[in-house]
């Protein structure tokens, strides 16, 4: 699997409260905070749908 770089870019404060529980699953917390994790079905889903949220690169 690869590996992804998640990094929020966006204020998450007018966001659906869904889309909120959604980054503090991926671990995401602050403006530019940055994850790493394994892409998988499941994170991939949830990176879908805060995409207008986040900035996602891949790890080589």
């Amino acid at each position: 699997m690869a590996k992804v770089k998640v990094t929020q870019v966006k204020s998450s404060a007018r966001a659906t409260e869904r889309q909120q529980a959604t980054l503090a699953s991926l671990g995401i917390r602050k403006i530019h905070q940055v994850v790493e994790f394994e892409l998988n079905p499941v994170n991939k889903g949830m990176i879908d749908k805060v995409l207008h949220l986040v900035k996602v690169e891949e790890i080589n």
